[in-house]
């Protein structure tokens, strides 16, 4: 069923900001049963690709199958998830410190408290994996944003297998407040310079490691 709607948006008979037909219409269309339409509608909103609206309907938010790269996402190495997480951090930390609003600094502030008080690895990725999301929302750039929510669920898991593995180094509470005083001071170069220093250590020991 979720591939007989994403064929639909594939096929261009829904467009990117349309509203798609209701349930019942749906399944007669189709040819399957209520239930298997909610479901992939859930599915495809899960992932992004749809987005319900109470008491108004259900709109298209990308005609793109991001399913093919979801799985190469779950099947990533440590260091790639590293490697991206170091470029996209980068590029946020610097495009917040140059637009970051009072409630940005505010919201990051209470994330970073969030991170530092997690103790369990799974709590500790949840946390730090928010914090880094919550700098992609203070660049301001969609698009960015976006993509980081794809990948957190990956990162939020190697986040917690770093927390694990006693011999892969985490960059500790200092390097994150380092970045959010940059950010706080709207010094772009010195916000994606502490940026690089979170991540660096962890990947210097992935490479070792290989």
């Amino acid at each position: 069923m979720i591939d007989q709607m994403q064929g639909q948006l594939t096929a261009g008979n829904w467009s990117v900001g349309d509203r798609i037909p209701g349930e019942y219409d749906l399944a007669a269309r189709l040819a399957v049963s209520r239930p298997a339409v909610r479901e992939a509608i859930r599915a495809l909103s899960h992932i992004g690709v749809l987005e319900v609206r109470r008491g108004d309907g259900t709109y298209v938010r990308s005609a793109v199958d991001p399913r093919p790269l979801l799985r190469r996402v779950e099947r990533s190495t440590l260091r790639d998830v590293f490697e991206l997480q170091q470029a996209y951090d980068v590029q946020a930390a610097r495009l917040a410190a140059r637009r970051r609003t009072q409630d940005d600094l505010l919201r990051l502030r209470a994330l970073l408290e969030d991170r530092d008080a997690a103790c369990d690895p799974g709590e500790f990725g949840t946390a730090d994996a928010a914090f880094h999301l919550g700098i992609a929302d203070a660049s301001h750039n969609a698009l960015l944003a976006e993509a980081f929510r794809y990948f957190q669920s990956r990162l939020r898991e190697s986040l917690s297998a770093v927390r694990l593995d006693r011999e892969l180094p985490d960059a500790g509470p200092e390097a994150h407040h380092a970045v959010v005083d940059a950010i706080a001071a709207r010094d772009p170069d010195a916000a994606g310079h502490a940026a690089e220093r979170i991540i660096v250590p962890t990947l210097d020991a992935l490479e070792a490691l290989l």
